[in-house]
């Protein structure tokens, strides 16, 4: 009877076990062979565990990469719809790119991918090494495929929240057909004088909040492109960097749309650009309903511009005279200091900009012996309590 007590519990402790391992939500890089020491390449077992995590069916499955190691990964695309409601990217380590020598192909021109997944919690405080300083150097007078480190498609309910992106070859991370994200304490940077090393890029997404963010990269902080609306950007540093855009719309005399737009408590210091909105000649659609408001500006070149003229000459004159239409957009309480004379750019098309307002906005030049400037055209508005004064604005 002893004998067959001890044997039924052995084998109920063996079924258990089993039931643990087959029902366990937390993967770990390392159980699939990952190596950590940013020469080996860790892509097949980065993709084996989500393999895992996406099929997995219990609540908020879990991929792990362990702090204390770097890894090295090829261009790689992590694939939904999972099975999970939410899905965790736990991310404590360092994530590497190969440099560009070690490129795998030329028709790659993104790093990271993650698309179709729903839930997707990216956390972890870990970070995301693009290598870029190889593409900037040898791709900065010609033409190259540079890489976008981190793209997310079609992945609604997203987080991505207490990470660092340092060195992206081109845009650090790219929001695109996505909605109800939200994206908080992150660290982005790169140097100044790298190219096109946007931070975050978004496109036709809705319902995207970016927030409590540092940001300092060689080109806009945050765009907001085609087909985005119910933007919100709150608490975020950018500089160096050219500004927070709208834009460029209408590049080759697209359609393009943008709207419900809301910038609030953010600071730029040493940008090439404040707050900007940008259209292309010929392309046609609108930007409408965006509010900047309590921005803070350091030495900020451009702080206030509206550019409809964004290129010397049209690309596509199929649809010649007309325009993207501006409307509807609100400075409330920007001040600060500019490194340029013209603080104020209002240069819109011969469609006018229309309800462009104005609201207790005061921007002095760093340097006392120069005086601020507005300059605008085609736009209809008022401002109150403006320093400079705003001559075509009521």
């Amino acid at each position: 009877m002893k004998l067959l007590f001890a044997l039924v519990c052995v084998v109920s402790i063996a079924i258990l076990s089993s039931w643990t391992v087959l029902a366990s939500s937390d993967f770990n890089v390392l159980d699939y062979g990952a190596i950590g020491n940013g020469k080996v390449d860790d892509s097949e077992a980065f993709l084996k565990a989500w393999n895992d995590v996406c099929g997995a069916t219990e609540d908020s499955p879990t991929l792990h990469a362990p702090i204390g190691k770097t890894y090295l990964l090829n261009p790689l695309k992590f694939q939904g719809p999972c099975k999970s409601k939410q899905v965790n990217f736990n991310l404590s380590g360092t994530i590497m790119a190969p440099s560009k020598d070690e490129w795998p192909s030329d028709s790659e021109d993104k790093w990271v991918q993650f698309f179709n997944i729903e839930g997707l919690n990216l956390k972890g405080g870990g970070q995301f090494d693009g290598e870029g300083s190889f593409w900037w150097k040898d791709c900065y007078h010609k033409q190259c495929k540079r890489p976008t480190a981190l793209f997310f498609h079609n992945c609604n309910q997203l987080q991505v929240k207490e990470m660092k992106h340092i060195n992206s070859g081109r845009n650090h991370i790219s929001i695109n057909d996505s909605n109800d994200v939200i994206i908080s304490n992150i660290h982005i940077s790169a140097p100044e004088e790298s190219p096109n090393t946007h931070g975050i890029d978004i496109s036709k997404s809705n319902n995207v909040l970016i927030q409590d963010s540092f940001i300092a990269t060689g080109d806009d902080c945050i765009a907001i492109n085609n087909g985005s609306s119910n933007i919100n950007i709150i608490g975020v540093t950018c500089g160096p960097g050219h500004g927070i855009s709208i834009g460029s719309l209408g590049k080759d005399g697209e359609y393009n749309i943008v709207e419900n737009v809301y910038v609030s408590k953010c600071l730029l210091r040493g940008t090439q650009n404040g707050v900007r909105i940008k259209t292309w000649q010929s392309g046609h659609g609108y930007a409408r309903n965006i509010t900047f408001e309590k921005i803070t500006l350091k030495n900020a070149k451009n702080p206030i511009i509206i550019d409809q003229y964004y290129t010397s000459f049209a690309y596509s004159r199929k649809n010649k005279g007309m325009n993207i239409k501006v409307s509807d957009v609100i400075y409330r309480e920007v001040n600060g200091t500019s490194a340029n004379e013209d603080v104020i750019t209002l240069n819109c098309s011969g469609a006018h900009c229309t309800n462009i307002i104005l609201d207790n906005v005061n921007i002095k030049t760093t340097d006392p012996g120069k005086e601020a400037k507005a300059i605008c055209q085609n736009v209809d508005g008022k401002s109150l309590s403006v320093v400079p004064t705003v001559p075509c604005l009521s």
